[in-house]
Protein backbone atom coordinates (compact mmCIF):
# COMPACT_ATOMS: atom_id res chain seq x y z
CA UNK A 1 0.00 0.00 0.00
CA UNK A 2 1.27 3.24 -0.98
CA UNK A 3 0.28 6.76 1.04
CA UNK A 4 0.56 10.21 -0.10
CA UNK A 5 -0.17 13.24 1.65
CA UNK A 6 -0.22 16.78 -0.24
CA UNK A 7 -0.26 19.77 1.89
CA UNK A 8 -1.36 22.79 0.06
CA UNK A 9 -2.34 25.63 1.85
CA UNK A 10 -4.64 26.67 -0.92
CA UNK A 11 -7.14 24.17 -0.29
CA UNK A 12 -10.02 24.83 1.38
CA UNK A 13 -11.60 21.14 1.89
CA UNK A 14 -9.31 18.18 2.70
CA UNK A 15 -10.30 15.53 0.33
CA UNK A 16 -9.15 11.95 0.67
CA UNK A 17 -8.93 9.65 -2.34
CA UNK A 18 -8.37 6.27 -2.71
CA UNK A 19 -7.18 4.68 -5.88
CA UNK A 20 -7.42 0.83 -6.11
CA UNK A 21 -7.90 -2.37 -8.37
CA UNK A 22 -10.59 -3.77 -6.64
CA UNK A 23 -12.62 -3.01 -3.09
CA UNK A 24 -11.59 -5.42 -0.50
CA UNK A 25 -12.88 -5.87 2.91
CA UNK A 26 -9.56 -4.08 4.39
CA UNK A 27 -9.91 -1.08 1.93
CA UNK A 28 -13.73 -1.26 3.28
CA UNK A 29 -13.00 -1.11 7.11
CA UNK A 30 -10.47 2.00 6.12
CA UNK A 31 -13.51 3.33 4.25
CA UNK A 32 -15.87 3.01 7.39
CA UNK A 33 -12.86 4.60 10.03
CA UNK A 34 -12.61 7.47 7.68
CA UNK A 35 -16.27 7.82 7.81
CA UNK A 36 -16.37 7.99 11.34
CA UNK A 37 -14.69 11.14 11.96
CA UNK A 38 -17.45 12.96 9.91
CA UNK A 39 -19.64 10.62 11.78
CA UNK A 40 -21.37 8.31 9.78
CA UNK A 41 -21.28 4.94 9.28
CA UNK A 42 -21.30 2.60 5.84
CA UNK A 43 -24.53 -0.18 6.43
CA UNK A 44 -26.09 -2.33 4.12
CA UNK A 45 -29.81 -2.83 3.46
CA UNK A 46 -31.38 -5.05 0.76
CA UNK A 47 -27.89 -5.59 -0.69
CA UNK A 48 -27.50 -1.69 -1.02
CA UNK A 49 -25.25 0.60 0.70
CA UNK A 50 -26.21 3.79 3.00
CA UNK A 51 -24.07 6.66 4.19
CA UNK A 52 -26.16 6.75 8.16
CA UNK A 53 -25.28 9.29 10.34
CA UNK A 54 -24.38 8.20 13.81
CA UNK A 55 -26.65 10.75 15.46
CA UNK A 56 -29.69 8.60 13.97
CA UNK A 57 -28.78 5.38 15.21
CA UNK A 58 -30.57 4.14 18.81
CA UNK A 59 -28.85 0.63 19.45
CA UNK A 60 -26.22 -1.58 17.35
CA UNK A 61 -26.84 -5.73 18.27
CA UNK A 62 -24.43 -8.91 17.30
CA UNK A 63 -26.43 -11.55 16.40
CA UNK A 64 -24.77 -14.91 15.23
CA UNK A 65 -21.42 -13.13 14.08
CA UNK A 66 -23.31 -10.33 12.12
CA UNK A 67 -23.51 -7.07 13.29
CA UNK A 68 -27.22 -4.73 13.23
CA UNK A 69 -27.46 -1.38 13.36
CA UNK A 70 -31.09 0.03 14.44
CA UNK A 71 -32.29 3.48 13.59
CA UNK A 72 -36.35 4.62 14.48
CA UNK A 73 -37.15 3.75 10.78
CA UNK A 74 -35.03 0.92 9.57
CA UNK A 75 -32.38 -2.11 10.11
CA UNK A 76 -29.61 -2.46 8.42
CA UNK A 77 -26.71 -4.37 8.64
CA UNK A 78 -22.66 -3.31 9.57
CA UNK A 79 -19.11 -5.24 8.25
CA UNK A 80 -17.78 -3.88 11.66
CA UNK A 81 -17.83 -6.02 14.63
CA UNK A 82 -19.25 -4.88 17.79
CA UNK A 83 -15.97 -4.30 19.61
CA UNK A 84 -15.01 -1.98 16.51
CA UNK A 85 -17.80 -0.11 17.06
CA UNK A 86 -17.54 0.50 20.53
CA UNK A 87 -13.94 1.36 19.62
CA UNK A 88 -15.61 4.09 17.13
CA UNK A 89 -18.49 5.13 18.73
CA UNK A 90 -17.56 5.78 22.40
CA UNK A 91 -17.10 9.27 22.34
CA UNK A 92 -20.48 9.79 20.55
CA UNK A 93 -22.70 8.66 23.33
CA UNK A 94 -22.91 5.24 22.79
CA UNK A 95 -22.27 3.04 25.41
CA UNK A 96 -22.32 -1.33 26.18
CA UNK A 97 -25.30 -2.62 27.80
CA UNK A 98 -24.58 -6.10 27.53
CA UNK A 99 -22.00 -8.62 25.75
CA UNK A 100 -24.35 -8.01 22.24
CA UNK A 101 -25.53 -4.65 22.71
CA UNK A 102 -24.59 -0.69 22.38
CA UNK A 103 -27.44 1.79 23.31
CA UNK A 104 -26.95 5.33 21.69
CA UNK A 105 -27.65 7.50 25.18
CA UNK A 106 -29.69 9.66 23.64
CA UNK A 107 -32.30 7.65 22.58
CA UNK A 108 -32.11 6.05 26.34
CA UNK A 109 -36.15 7.23 27.07
CA UNK A 110 -36.65 5.18 30.70
CA UNK A 111 -34.79 2.83 32.91
CA UNK A 112 -36.09 0.14 35.66
CA UNK A 113 -34.74 -2.22 38.10
CA UNK A 114 -35.42 -5.78 37.07
CA UNK A 115 -34.23 -9.34 38.84
CA UNK A 116 -31.05 -9.86 39.57
CA UNK A 117 -29.84 -6.83 39.52
CA UNK A 118 -30.48 -5.90 35.75
CA UNK A 119 -32.08 -3.13 34.61
CA UNK A 120 -34.50 -2.69 31.66
CA UNK A 121 -34.21 -0.09 29.17
CA UNK A 122 -37.07 1.24 27.22
CA UNK A 123 -35.96 3.74 24.09
CA UNK A 124 -37.87 6.42 22.99
CA UNK A 125 -39.10 4.19 19.87
CA UNK A 126 -40.59 1.58 23.31
CA UNK A 127 -38.66 -1.14 22.54
CA UNK A 128 -36.86 -2.34 25.10
CA UNK A 129 -33.38 -3.82 26.02
CA UNK A 130 -31.94 -5.49 29.17
CA UNK A 131 -28.86 -4.35 30.82
CA UNK A 132 -26.75 -7.07 32.05
CA UNK A 133 -25.58 -6.67 35.86
CA UNK A 134 -22.18 -6.13 35.17
CA UNK A 135 -22.85 -2.44 32.88
CA UNK A 136 -25.65 -1.91 35.10
CA UNK A 137 -23.77 0.57 37.26
CA UNK A 138 -22.04 1.99 34.93
CA UNK A 139 -24.64 2.94 32.74
CA UNK A 140 -26.49 4.58 36.66
CA UNK A 141 -23.07 6.19 36.78
CA UNK A 142 -23.33 7.94 32.99
CA UNK A 143 -27.24 8.57 33.47
CA UNK A 144 -26.51 10.29 36.86
CA UNK A 145 -28.90 7.42 38.67
CA UNK A 146 -26.27 6.74 41.30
Amino acid sequence: MKITIQVNENIQDTEIAVTCNKLTPEIEKMLATLRMLDQQLMVTKEDENYLLDVAKIAYIEAVDRKTFVYTAEDVYESKLKLYEMEERLCQSGFFRVSKNTLVHLRFIKSLKNDIARKLRLTLTSGEQIMVSRQYADEIKKRLGVM
